[in-house]
């Protein structure tokens, strides 16, 4: 089990206010493998992460049917049944679930043989900023090199600006387009590479 210590918060600037008090002094965070018992811990991280991030900017009952779907308890049972890992970050003290990593098999344009897909990196943001997101892209990065993944690969919203700089920081760089479909609803992805 990894343990990332708070982030001790600077004084924030006006416009950063919000994210920088949103990290709880005295809290840290532990990450842990999850197993099935853990699906339901996924899909409720799964299904609010997504909520968090995208209202606003897709259409909300596509989310909702999205996240009834795609955030199903059973979808991930399903996923880690089926071969996938997944790495659980919990709040410390209480081990609520704030944020998990999942790899698996890839479903994108231009996987070659061996690669392996970053399925999804969800931090809840108010524990964004802290190393949190970085030690789950850890843990799923170790997992694919141990493998033998000659590559991680992962699709990402083109307008989530934030996640893009992200995994830009830690070596992910553009290798070709998808059409993500939300419930129905079809949307840009940019499909991401770091070589391993």
């Amino acid at each position: 089990m990894l343990v990332v210590p708070a982030a001790a918060p600077a004084t924030p600037a006006p416009l950063e206010r919000c994210r920088t008090l949103g990290h709880v002094a005295g809290m840290s965070v532990a990450i842990r493998p999850a197993t099935g018992a853990d699906a339901g811990r996924l899909a409720l991280v799964g299904a609010a992460t997504f909520l968090e991030t995208f209202a606003g900017t897709l259409d909300g009952d596509a989310i909702v049917a999205h996240c009834a779907r795609v955030h199903a308890a059973a979808a991930y049972a399903e996923a880690l049944a089926g071969g996938a890992r997944a790495w659980l970050a919990e709040a410390a003290p209480g081990a609520a679930p704030v944020g998990f990593a999942l790899l698996a098999a890839p479903d994108l344009p231009g996987a070659a043989p061996g690669d392996l897909e970053l399925k999804r990196i969800y931090l809840l943001s108010r524990w964004q900023g802290g190393g949190t997101g970085a030690a789950l892209l850890a843990a799923a990065t170790d997992a694919a090199r141990a493998a033998g993944a000659p590559r991680l690969l992962l699709g990402v919203f083109a307008g989530n600006a934030r996640a893009r700089a992200f995994y830009g920081r830690h070596g992910f760089r553009p290798v070709g387009e998808r059409r993500f479909a939300v419930s129905g609803r079809a949307y840009d992805d940019v499909v991401l590479a770091r070589p391993l």
